[in-house]
């Protein structure tokens, strides 16, 4: 039965290549900040400890990409969410992984982190989902 639903909606099979692509993305995007051979007796441990740096960069780039809305919000841009939703967090064009080192970097502080975005209105993003 799934497999007929599949075949016969293009709404859900649509549903499906978005996740499945979202998915494939981070698998990318993991591969490219991972470290060390493929040896198949330390696959397991290599993606599990290669989770968590992956999603540090993931959420330091999403951080980075609403400290930009916010300034084109403050400079009278318009923002919609599905403007927000458009861009993946995935990058790696700015990630160098054995590039440089600040090391005053412990000494700074950085702002509290604030997750609204409170000139979009997300009302009907959340009525679609």
């Amino acid at each position: 039965m799934a497999l007929l639903r599949f075949l016969a909606g293009p709404a859900l099979r649509g549903r499906i290549a978005a996740v499945t692509n979202r998915a494939e993305g981070f698998n990318g995007f993991s591969r490219r900040l991972r470290f060390g051979n493929d040896d198949p007796a330390e696959q397991e441990k290599a993606i599990e400890f290669n989770s968590l740096p992956a999603n540090c960069a993931i959420f330091h780039t999403a951080l980075d990409m609403m400290e930009v809305m916010r300034q084109r919000l403050a400079e009278g841009w318009e923002i919609s969410a599905a403007d927000v939703a458009q861009p993946s967090p995935c990058l790696t064009a700015h990630i160098s992984r054995l590039g440089l080192c600040a090391t005053d970097v412990p000494r700074l502080r950085p702002d509290d982190f604030d997750p609204d975005l409170p000139e979009i209105d997300f009302s009907a993003s959340a009525e679609a989902a």
